[in-house]
């Protein structure tokens, strides 16, 4: 089954997608869990600003597919939970896939699922892990008609920043996004480079398939707003933010700024003028 029907649900248009990340307690982690306490709240929050998508857990998808109505973002399905992101490394790693991933991706209504493809120092065994994943989710997408989004993730040794700091080096990121693209992804959500300026490379590389730029750790407004201006017009097809939409102390406004930003190609003037309470809706 082609998976165009889901993407069509999945992106504008444009070909363009603001997916907001809630599907950070899976990976337990203490530190994840900020502002996102109650899903329930969360999920409703976000779901108020209608960005494309909500990306959320198997246990969690419940928030925002039992709300009634037809006008809600698409479920993205994370599959995958793992054990990488403290500040220590366990001496055993793992990325597991939840069982029969894609049939509870169909039986919830997800418009795609989202699996890892890790990338940390001397550890071989986990990124074959995740590619074996990607392959056993790739045949079961193409049955199901769902669509693959692939997340390559390269990732700092822990012994230089501590836990889940990611390796901006654009000949890391590149190789392992070409793998996504190889291995058949229909989505990328990558991490953003050290210099944005740099980013088409990224998408040049990723050989057509969307490219969806993560947005990592908590930033000021100004950086992740500029940023994503300069993403954008790098030829991103979009962002997946988590942590700087849910744990924004206006997560709706921030939602409404960067959906434009996304949408409408505003400019980083007009985002934080939205973000600060202004009405462009004549933009």
């Amino acid at each position: 089954m082609t998976a165009a029907a889901r993407m069509a649900r999945m992106f504008s248009e444009e070909g363009k997608c603001f997916d907001v990340a809630i599907d950070h307690g899976f990976f337990n982690e203490y530190g994840f869990l900020s502002s996102i306490e109650n899903m329930k709240q969360a999920v409703e929050t976000v779901v108020k600003a209608n960005p494309d998508c909500i990306q959320l857990s198997l246990g969690q998808a419940k928030h925002l597919q039992q709300i009634p109505g037809k006008s809600k973002p698409g479920l993205v399905l994370r599959t995958d939970a793992a054990n990488i992101y403290g500040s220590e490394l366990p001496h055993f790693l793992f990325s597991e896939v939840i069982d029969n991933a894609v049939e509870h991706a169909v039986r919830l209504d997800a418009v795609a699922v989202c699996v890892n493809l890790l990338l940390l120092p001397n550890q071989p065994e986990l990124h074959y892990q995740c590619v074996k994943n990607i392959a056993k989710l790739k045949s079961e997408c193409e049955r199901y008609g769902m669509v693959l989004m692939v997340e390559p993730l390269v990732m700092l040794p822990n012994d230089q920043k501590g836990g889940y700091i990611v390796d901006g080096d654009i000949r890391k990121i590149m190789p392992l996004v070409r793998q996504a693209a190889e291995l058949g992804a229909d989505v990328i959500k990558a991490d953003p480079c050290d210099n944005v300026e740099e980013y088409h490379r990224v998408i040049e590389v990723a050989s057509g398939v969307p490219v969806l730029v993560r947005g990592g750790g908590r930033a000021s407004d100004e950086e992740i707003v500029e940023r994503t201006v300069k993403l954008m017009e790098q030829g991103a097809s979009g962002i997946v933010y988590g942590r700087n939409v849910i744990q924004h102390p206006q997560p709706a406004r921030m939602t409404e700024a960067l959906m434009g930003i996304v949408h409408k190609g505003h400019s980083a003037e007009t985002a934080l003028a939205v973000l600060n309470g202004g009405n462009v809706s004549h933009v």
